[in-house]
This record gives structure tokens, sequence and C-alpha cells, in this order.
């Protein structure tokens, strides 16, 4: 009896770390700010890195489809208030950020279901808020997409050698 709850207890331990499986290809990042009025942006998302493909090619964005904005999961974006994103109301909440490469127009979107993997099951239907940007350029290549936020609300996107940025205030 004994040998059998012992064989049990390694078995649940054995599941329970191997189960939870760190993707080291694209580990997990956070990033948190606030805006000037004082509001809370929190942003989880996984960081791929280049590791010599080629970012529209082997890499994601493709031109013209919708992109998870990382890796693996949605990218997570919460607001613990509304704010104004590039002028448009979006109110408090979590949202999935996906955005659409058209060179150098992208789409952000902010998609009322955080919930996904990939854009796989991506519903333009689902979407809180749509804005347009100009994509500008890194001043270094950046071999792992990162995500900052500045004090003044800034979010820049940046990969490769792209910096896609938006304000919330």
């Amino acid at each position: 009896m004994k040998s059998l709850l012992i064989a049990a207890s390694i078995s649940i331990i054995s599941l329970t770390a191997f189960g939870q499986r760190v993707n080291t290809q694209s580990p997990i990042a956070k990033v948190s700010g606030a805006t000037a009025s004082g509001t809370k942006i929190d942003i989880r998302y996984n960081q791929p890195s280049v590791r010599g493909r080629t970012i529209g090619k082997d890499l994601e964005p493709m031109a013209g489809k919708v992109w998870r904005t990382g890796a693996d999961s949605t990218t997570a974006f919460t607001v613990s208030k509304d704010v104004k994103v590039e002028g448009k109301v979006l109110p408090a909440g979590r949202y999935g950020l996906f955005t659409i490469a058209n060179g150098a127009d992208w789409t952000i979107i902010f998609s009322k279901n955080p919930l996904q993997w990939g854009a796989f099951t991506y519903k333009e239907s689902e979407d809180a808020l749509r804005i347009n940007v100009k994509a500008g350029k890194t001043k270094t290549f950046q071999e792992k997409f990162t995500i900052t936020i500045s004090k003044d609300g800034k979010i820049d996107l940046l990969w490769g050698d792209s910096d896609v940025a938006f304000k919330a205030e």
C-alpha cells in the first residue's frame, strides 16, 4: 500500500512538472506602464526570436494577415480604466491584441476575446476597437519581438527593423 502511494505521488509530481512546459523558443514577457491620467496598462505576450528567418516570409507577420502580435497564445492587453487609443475610446478590460501588417501601414486590433491560441479562431465580429498607424524603423535590428510602454502612454511594437507605435491616454 505504501509503495502504491509513493508511485502515485511520483506520477502526479511528474505529470505536473512536465505538463507545464516552458517554451524557451518564445518565452513569456510582460510589460506594465501607466498613462498620465493613471490608467494602468499591462501587456502579456510570448516573445519570438528571428533566429535567421525572414519576417514576412518564414515568420509572422505575413502581409495582409491577422497576427497574434507575438507567438503562441494571443497577446493580452489590459487597461484598468477607459482609455483613448489614438483618439478612439477603448473601455477598461482585457483584450486580445492583434495586428495586420501592410508594409508601412498597420492595423492594431483589440479583440474582446483575449483567450485564443494564435489567430486561428480570430473573428472580426469580436473586435472592440481597430486603429490604423504607420510603421517606423528601429534604430537597431530587434532579434526578439519586444513591446515597450513609455511614461506618456506610447506603446511600441519592436520586431526586426519595424517599430509600430500607438498611444494610449
